[in-house]
């Protein structure tokens, strides 16, 4: 059948009502802290509902057409609307004057994809420390609707997309393969979110303590969304405690675990939690990350340290230790906060975070990149290829948590790495044309794609993406989207065959 082009955009419109509701919060926001720029989200609101309620209503939204829906149109509607709603979501920024149209989209789909990329503070655009609070709540507030996604979202609150919303969630949950906790993927969103914002509200209380209450607000829906966008000009490093460290180290740890391992632990199913494969290597990979970086950075082992570093190491093994668990976490969730320059670090941690830009979290999990399950399949793979080799003859099945993986969800692994490197080398490509020299071509778009945030170069941990080229900040967003899609929701729409009957 050919694609439903009405029923695409009249779901569409149903999202642009749900962001138009959403554009009122940090109008709120502006009215509380007195904030004359409040009307600009209040206009951008307005405008959203009317275009919204338009495409919803004049489509036939409110006679169940969500049905329609199909895998066709799912694709399509996933890809469009994180493009169509971080267009919409600039708006704001450009009323204000505070930035271009282009750097301006550039934030916002950072902020909905999770990236944390942003243009603040160079460039002559305004410091993060200069922006209005209402507009530093609504770079958080995209982090946390984009971080369990928009469209799980709306299943799990509005009843507008029927039998089509299965569509909806294979399309854009991560991993490879869309596990729901219940047979009817509403309710499945529904409990998803309820876990979301229960533990969100947990790290809000324990940050109380050290900040004041916008300020935890702000980065426990950046932690919880693996987002990475702080309210402070240096990101977490700018509070200097110890305390926030930790506090936000343990929540993101939580952030990219698979939610449906959260819901497991909440009906007491501890053992099957700990005994679960991918959860073991992601705390490995996170540990064996601690503690190169712990090693390569604690100044009485001397062992990578040079009298003319940039960097002179950590003094005791509590603070190396502290920096290292924060870094690695942070870097392998792809949450991107930052209380390190580690482009600084001794060779052996700098080799150690690159590496991370290359993991991702667990399956499930509101991180990014590669993702942790991948890794473990295509391991489990190789080695059983080199068994088969020595027993040609013999059924070798693939295992994870003692189920056999179909071929099917192995093929599907081995091209996704293939194309997710693919992607990383032509971004590169792309960008070093626009005049990045190597590093900060390859370090943008890794960043990117694998929606991490900080990267590498001239977009490092205390740098931001400002002094990069118009066309450039535009082919970022792009590779953000498929990053935070999993680059088959987007590449799809290019297959011809997707467009004909």
């Amino acid at each position: 059948m050919p694609l439903d082009i009405n029923a695409v955009v009249r779901t569409l419109g149903g999202l642009l009502l749900f962001l138009g509701v959403a554009l009122c919060l940090p109008a709120v926001v502006g009215l509380l802290y007195g904030e004359p720029i409040w009307w600009t989200f209040a206009v951008t609101a307005a405008g959203t509902l009317l275009v919204g309620t338009s495409a919803w209503f004049g489509l036939g939204g409110h006679r169940g057409g969500g049905a329609d829906v199909g895998p066709r149109e799912g694709f399509a509607i996933v890809a469009l609307s994180w493009f169509v709603l971080a267009l919409v979501g600039a708006v704001p920024f450009v009323l204000a004057d505070l930035v271009s149209y282009t750097d301006a989209f550039f934030e916002t789909i950072s902020g909905f994809t999770t990236t944390g990329a942003t243009i603040l503070g160079g460039a002559g655009n305004p410091g993060i420390e200069d922006i209005p609070n209402a507009f530093l709540f609504w770079r958080s507030l995209a982090h946390w609707m984009g971080g369990m996604g928009i469209i799980v979202l709306t299943l799990a609150i509005l009843p507008i997309l029927g039998v089509g919303g299965m569509q909806l969630f294979k399309a854009e949950v991560p991993g490879p393969s869309a596990d729901k906790l219940t047979p009817r993927v509403r309710e499945t969103a529904k409990r998803l979110w309820m876990i979301y914002v229960g533990i969100t509200v947990v790290e809000i209380l324990l940050l109380l303590p050290a900040m004041s209450l916008f300020d935890a607000v702000n980065h426990a829906f950046a932690t919880m969304a693996t987002g990475g966008f702080s309210p402070e000009g240096g990101s977490v490093g700018d509070y200097g405690s110890a305390y926030v460290d930790w506090v936000i180290t343990a929540f993101m740890f939580l952030a990219g675990m698979n939610f449906a391992l959260h819901f497991r632990l909440l009906r007491g199913k501890a053992i099957t939690v700990f005994y679960d494969t991918e959860l073991r290597a992601y705390a490995a990979v996170t540990a064996i990350a601690t503690l190169f970086i712990t090693i390569a950075t604690w100044r009485p082992l001397g062992v990578t340290l040079t009298p003319d570093a940039a960097f002179a190491g950590y003094e005791t093994l509590a603070e190396a230790l502290r920096y290292a668990a924060f870094q690695s976490t942070a870097i392998i969730t792809t949450t991107g906060f930052g209380t390190a320059d580690y482009e600084l670090w001794p060779p052996l941690a700098i080799v150690t975070v690159f590496l991370l830009f290359f993991c991702g979290g667990m399956a499930g999990s509101t991180g990014g990149g590669i993702k942790i399950i991948r890794h473990v399949l295509l391991f489990k793979n190789s080695f059983k290829e080199i068994r088969q080799l020595v027993h040609p003859r013999a059924i070798i099945p693939t295992r994870l948590n003692d189920t056999v993986v179909p071929d099917g969800v192995i093929r599907n692994v081995l091209s996704f790495v293939v194309l997710y490197f693919g992607l990383v080398v032509v971004g590169t490509g792309i960008m070093a044309a626009t005049g990045l020299d190597l590093l900060s071509a390859l370090g943008s778009t890794i960043a990117c794609v694998g929606n991490v945030g900080p990267g590498f170069g001239e977009v490092g941990p205390t740098d931001n993406f400002a002094q990069i080229q118009t066309s450039g900040k535009w082919i970022l967003g792009l590779l953000m989207i498929a990053g935070r899609l999993e680059i088959f929701t987007v590449l799809i729409l290019f297959v011809p065959d997707f467009w004909r009957q």
